[in-house]
């Protein structure tokens, strides 16, 4: 069961990842982290997706942000 979980949650951030890309990001970005970077320089839809976002999952935005940019970091991608 575990293994399927995992499975489970590696598809849907690959569906994460190509959302981002249709959407016009980059395809190693996540939709968490695009609106993350988006409510930092202030843009409105950034701060509403974050709002909707973080009312599912707490700081999920700001979780998204410190990942991604810890993981950069670990593959020396900064």
């Amino acid at each position: 069961m575990r293994a399927l979980k995992h499975y489970a949650y590696r598809v849907l951030v690959a569906l994460d990842h190509l959302l981002n890309a249709v959407l016009g990001g980059y395809p190693d970005e996540t939709v968490s982290y695009r609106s993350a970077t988006a409510r930092d320089e202030g843009k409105r839809w950034g701060c509403v997706l974050c709002k909707v976002l973080d009312a599912i999952d707490r700081d999920h935005c700001t979780k998204a942000l410190v990942n991604t940019k810890l993981g950069m970091l670990i593959r020396g991608m900064h």
